[in-house]
């Protein structure tokens, strides 16, 4: 089984803290076999990583913001959009022979779409069954019980904005070492999820730093 942490976003994410080099460097420390770099519209920390050598698997990846919510996709080469419907931006994920994933998809404060278009849970390929930023845990556990009922393959990441928490969060995958491999075995349910919560402390600072630049980007002129 690989042990991948399939959502880490880098200082190329708009709130994102650590380079990407950093990033590898904890993922090899914490003894993953792959990561996935999903940051906000943007494929550049992909890019980067990429051109990093290290014994990981890189599996490249985003986290798009739809109308209705967040989407991660894996396995793309060339980002798509923000801003599209989500059921167009699935259906350009498909044709790129991606993997779409639904992240934290009942946090209402974390732009999950399953909250706002209901049908997208049985749309996407799978779904974020263990995100480990969360205070009290129900909208995992939600997020689990849907996949169970839907019978939707269950993946876990750890959404670090910090290199520090890769790792947090991660999926057991039945697959060979490379990346076609992996998003077969992620199509077909090959997968489980393990994962510790990020420290409170942590999280709530990150979220009121974002919500602060959110507010700085607004009023500037």
């Amino acid at each position: 089984m690989l042990v991948c942490d399939l959502h880490i976003h880098s200082s190329h994410s708009r709130d994102g803290e650590s380079l990407v080099a950093d990033i590898i460097v904890q993922a090899e420390k914490m003894g993953l076999d792959g990561i996935a770099i999903t940051d906000h519209d943007t494929m550049d920390g992909v890019k980067e990583a990429l051109s990093i050598k290290t014994s990981l698997i890189i599996i490249p990846g985003i986290e798009i913001s739809t109308q209705q919510g967040h989407l991660l996709a894996l396995g793309l080469y060339e980002p798509i959009p923000a801003g599209l419907e989500i059921m167009d931006t699935i259906a350009q994920i498909r044709e790129q022979k991606g993997v779409s994933i639904l992240p934290h998809p009942f946090h209402r404060y974390r732009h999950g779409a399953g909250l706002v278009v209901p049908e997208v849970i049985s749309a996407v390929d799978a779904i974020e069954v263990f995100n480990s930023r969360f205070i009290i845990g129900t909208a995992n556990q939600k997020a689990k019980e849907t996949a169970i009922r839907l019978k939707k393959p269950m993946i876990g990441g750890s959404d670090a904005h910090q290199a520090a928490f890769v790792g947090y969060g991660v999926t057991y995958i039945d697959a060979d070492p490379d990346v076609l491999s992996i998003l077969g075995a992620i199509r077909d349910g090959k997968t489980r999820y393990a994962g510790k919560k990020t420290p409170i402390m942590v999280y709530t600072g990150q979220s009121a730093k974002n919500t602060w630049n959110k507010v700085k980007r607004r009023v500037s002129p």
